[in-house]
């Protein structure tokens, strides 16, 4: 039977070529110096390899200790972070997390299912910033975010939680003056009431099952940076939107607004949770997490 590997000498070799000095490990590690220097000599040893080129002033890594650095880094994160996830486990959740989503979904829907999770975590202070601006959440230093997209490839860690539908809306009043249009290229002839942070742009880009795409520049009669602010105008019959299913869905219901080219669809989006890439998040983190997916997992406005 082989012998069990030295995870601890193994650690303690990355935490070495982290600081690059044995010295600054120990105190890094809060164990001697000797300790650090038989950990070391006990791999090279076992391995019959040198892993560390030394000299009075300068110390490196051989081509041996590079091989085997990436693996070693993986062991000693490994150890703190699930030392870590136990510890916090072990007692009530408490600490800040940091949120960051967009202002009209995060107020109209990701406020109300707070206060759950406040009362499961009374000791979680939750930090929430309401923004349609693109965050960047490593270097806000966010624990994580909600975002509404079809997302681009990025480091970041993504946690899809149901399906949003944009759809083109209008008021009865509006059609009743304009008319219904049946085809993208009608949209020419009608007035875009605009949300800016759109991925769509000025080009509103449909998808037909059997007619393909199409995309057609509609002239703007009002931009607006919160989508919501487009709610009265639409009502007012001043134009037609596109609009989220969230934000839409109680209008469409109550005959406020009405659905146009319901065959012509708008690509798919997604509300996602996304978190900084690297190591094992915080219990309250994924508890937070895990509590939103719960709450969306069915969208609430497509029930």
């Amino acid at each position: 039977m082989s012998r069990l590997p030295d995870l601890e000498a193994w650690a303690i070799f990355a935490k070495v070529a982290e600081t690059g000095s044995f010295a600054r490990a120990a105190a890094d590690l809060v164990v001697s110096q000797p300790t650090v220097s038989k950990a070391i000599t006990r791999l090279e040893a076992r391995l019959r390899v040198v892993l560390f080129h030394r000299t009075s002033r300068k110390m490196s890594l051989t081509a041996s200790g590079e091989l085997a650095l990436e693996r070693a880094a993986r062991i000693l994160a490994e150890g703190e972070a699930v030392e870590a996830e136990v510890t916090e486990q072990s007692k009530s959740l408490r600490g800040t997390v940091r949120v960051a989503a967009p202002m009209s979904f995060g107020v109209t829907h990701l406020g109300p299912v707070l206060p759950g999770f406040m009362a499961q975590h009374p000791e979680v202070t939750l930090d929430v910033h309401f923004s349609d601006a693109l965050i960047d959440v490593v270097a806000e230093g966010f624990d994580l975010a909600l975002r509404i997209s079809s997302l681009p490839d990025s480091s970041l860690l993504a946690r899809r939680l149901c399906a949003v539908r944009i759809l083109l809306v209008g008021a009865p009043a509006y059609f009743a003056q304009h008319g219904q249009p049946a085809h993208p290229r009608e949209l020419a002839s009608h007035r875009a009431l605009r949300y800016v942070h759109s991925r769509v742009g000025e080009g509103w880009r449909f998808r037909h099952a059997r007619s393909g795409e199409f995309a057609q520049v509609v002239p703007s009669a009002l931009r607006v940076n919160n989508a919501e602010a487009l709610v009265p105008a639409l009502r007012a019959g001043l134009g037609l939107a596109l609009q989220p299913e969230f934000l839409a869905w109680e209008d469409l219901r109550a005959g406020r607004l009405v659905q146009a080219m319901p065959a012509w669809q708008v690509d798919p989006i997604a509300l996602h949770i996304v978190t900084p890439p690297g190591r094992a998040k915080p219990a309250r983190v994924q508890a937070l997490a895990d509590y939103l997916a719960h709450a969306f997992a069915q969208a609430p406005w497509a029930s």
